[in-house]
Order: structure tokens, then C-alpha cells, then sequence
């Protein structure tokens, strides 16, 4: 199934935890600790209210320091979280956290070498052909989110949060060579 029909047939849930694993595999554009969503997590858990924990995570990322497109899509998957978490709202924001985290694969992914995003809605339909390395990863990261969910519900969530820091990890990892790079050609 692809990643477009998973996000359509997934629960509140399933899509809350969707939004929520692509923003958590961005925290390192952000510059933000990696236990900064860990209470949102939480919330999903346990069926609890996530507006509080939302609130706090804003909170703890002042907005306007992100310097570069991925920085500020991954501050707006952020802003954009709802506070009612309804399914209506969190498919609207799943699907978008879907599109930007890609997004921003495609502009660090060396092979892509921040090239346009084209395709990244053929992959998300199903068609991965023409995908980058780290785009692909990260599509497959998202699937594999959603699929959990929807095989094992809350039980399925530990796995997803352990690909989410896998992602993280991975992202990181891109970030730190790239400033390295850069650092080290004077640009």
C-alpha cells in the first residue's frame, strides 16, 4: 500500500503518530534536545490531552532562528501541529508532515544535492524509482510508522519511536557532514 493510502486509511492515532515521527526525525535542523517530543509520545500512549506538551515544545524553540529552508519546514511541522488532536485535524498535518519531512530529505540528501523536489509525490503514490537515497529511507520510515499502527495500535508505537530516532540518528548524521563540508570550503 502506498504512503498516500496509508495516511488515508490510518486512525487519529496512526496519523498523530505519522506527524509526529517525521517532526521528531527533524528535530536535529532544529537544534532542539531529542527528548523535546518525548511527552507527546507519551500522550499517545496513554490516550492522554498533547495540547500542554505541544505548548511546552513551542515554547522551548524560540521561532525565527531557522536559517535555511529545512530548518523552517521543520519549524512549521512544529507550529503546525493541531491541539485537538481529532482525525480530521491530524490527517490534514500527517499528510503534511509527510510532504515537508521528504522535502526536506530531498534538500540534504548529498545525492540529490538539494536539488528540486520533484517526485516526491510519485513516491508517496507508490512509484520510489527516482528517489535519492535518503528520501527513500525516509518514505520507508513513514510507511513502516503507519503500517505499526495500524497492524498493533498503542503497542505499535515503541517500534515507531524507535525508527523515528533511527531517522533522527540518520538525519544528524547528514547535518553534521554537510556543516563539516561547508566549514571546511569556506562557504
Amino acid at each position: 500500500m502506498s504512503l498516500v493510502e496509508l495516511i488515508a486509511q490510518a486512525d487519529e492515532r496512526g496519523l498523530a503518530a505519522g506527524g509526529l515521527a517525521c517532526l521528531d526525525r527533524c528535530l536535529p535542523l532544529l537544534g532542539a534536545d531529542d527528548e523535546l517530543l518525548r511527552p507527546l509520545w507519551a500522550s499517545l500512549a496513554d490516550g492522554s490531552d498533547w495540547a500542554p506538551a505541544l505548548l511546552k515544545a513551542r515554547a522551548a524553540l524560540p521561532a525565527g532562528e531557522q536559517d535555511n529552508e529545512a530548518a523552517l519546514l521543520a519549524r512549521r511541522m512544529l507550529d503546525a501541529a493541531p491541539a485537538e488532536r481529532t482525525a480530521d485535524a491530524v490527517r490534514q498535518w500527517a499528510d503534511a508532515c509527510s510532504v515537508a519531512s521528504l522535502r526536506i530529505h530531498r534538500l540534504l540528501d548529498p545525492a540529490a544535492d538539494g536539488a528540486s523536489t520533484d517526485g516526491l509525490d510519485a513516491g508517496r503514490a507508490g512509484d520510489t524509482a527516482d528517489l535519492p537515497p535518503l528520501v527513500a529511507a525516509e518514505l520507508r520510515r513513514q510507511t513502516a510508522v503507519l503500517e505499526l499502527l495500524a497492524a498493533h495500535g498503542t503497542h505499535g508505537l515503541r517500534r515507531a519511536l524507535d525508527l523515528s530516532t533511527e531517522g533522527r540518528r540518520v538525519l544528524r548524521a547528514v547535518v553534521s557532514r554537510r556543516e563539516r563540508n561547508e566549514s571546511g570550503t569556506g562557504s
